[in-house]
């Protein structure tokens, strides 16, 4: 069974972007306030971060329960990681995640910059200056099998996709925000049709997931 290279629950604007301008230590999204682009999958029963029992089930809670399933490895862009631009002047310095990241797989980080290896619980960062094909192979490799997640962000994404690498595509609409400037994912996914099939599927939480396969 062939190892696909994934974007799951990716949350855009209605205008297509993943993220504002001005990132920041203290804002991660630069000039957008995420909480309201992912309220969709932090409502959700399986949201990971949840410290309280209830959730909701249905759509949503399905997309957050199968962003894990069947990964072996995650590939990000450095902004991802890090606020910090240009060399590392500080490797203590370990990124948004936390003493437990999310990811529990192997993390490969894109950046003109590299630095040694850590682990931080069952998550291993990687850091590699590489063309998108072999950041895959890497990834794949370490994989052991599974799927990778291609974790964005948007720019790293459309790398991704420029080079044909993608094979799915999950991403949430989030329609009552635009964000006008920042890392965009595209002008409408109308741009992807020309190689892949889409379903579109509105959700009662308000946003509308596209779900794109390669043709």
């Amino acid at each position: 069974m062939a190892q696909l290279l994934r974007v799951q629950n990716f949350t855009v604007s209605r205008d297509g972007f993943g993220a504002g301008e001005h990132q920041s230590l203290e804002r991660p999204f630069g000039h957008v306030d995420p909480g309201g682009m992912f309220t969709w999958a932090g409502a959700t029963a399986s949201w990971p971060n949840r410290t309280d029992p209830g959730g909701s089930r249905g759509l949503d809670d399905y997309f957050t329960r199968d962003f894990t399933h069947n990964i072996g490895a995650e590939i990000m862009g450095r902004n991802k990681f890090s606020p910090q631009r240009g060399p590392w002047q500080d490797h203590e310095w370990q990124g948004w995640w936390g003493d437990e990241p999310p990811f529990h797989t192997p993390v490969f980080v894109m950046t003109h910059h590299p630095r040694p290896s850590f682990t931080l619980s069952d998550t291993t960062f990687h850091f590699v200056d590489d063309e998108p094909a072999k950041v895959l192979d890497r990834a794949r490799e370490a994989a052991q099998g599974k799927d990778v997640r291609l974790g964005g962000g948007a720019t790293v994404i459309r790398e991704f996709l420029d080079a044909d690498l993608v094979d799915t595509l999950h991403v949430a609409v989030y329609p009552s925000l635009e964000v006008g400037s920042g890392s965009r994912l595209w002008e409408s996914p109308d741009e992807l049709l020309d190689r892949f099939h889409l379903d579109v599927v509105p959700s009662p939480s308000g946003v509308t997931h596209h779900v794109f396969w390669r043709k």
